[in-house]
């Protein structure tokens, strides 16, 4: 089994920046993604990397904005958010997966933390 907890969302103006942090607890994993979640939205897809190799991966809405990085040492995976828009404004999630592969979409993640909410103001 392995325990996701997020923290560092809250409530930053336009143009602001957050770090969100997922501090991880368990068994290995191999992939790590941040998905998130607006009102009345589906859950999508924002970064994702291989927890050995450090490949990472982003949605096209948040590439040259976002980024995404773990600490092997301390089982950490955080999501530096620059450049925030009101549009980002949504409930963050970090998930993990026992595959190697990493993917988009969120069925194909395993473990899932409680979410952070990251409010952009305008």
């Amino acid at each position: 089994q392995v325990q996701l907890v997020e923290s560092g969302g809250g409530l930053v103006q336009a143009g602001g920046s957050l770090r969100l942090s997922c501090a991880a607890s368990g068994r290995s994993t191999y992939a790590m993604g941040w998905f998130r979640q607006a009102p009345g939205k589906e859950r999508e897809f924002v970064a994702a990397i291989r927890w050995i190799s450090g490949t990472t991966y982003y949605a096209d809405s948040v590439k040259g904005r976002f980024t995404i990085s773990r600490d092997n040492a301390k089982n950490t995976l955080y999501l530096q958010m620059n450049s925030l828009k009101p549009e980002d404004t949504a409930v963050y999630y970090c998930a993990s997966r026992r595959g190697v592969e990493v993917h988009t979409t969120p069925e194909m993640y395993d473990y899932w933390g409680q979410g952070t909410q990251v409010t952009v103001s305008s």
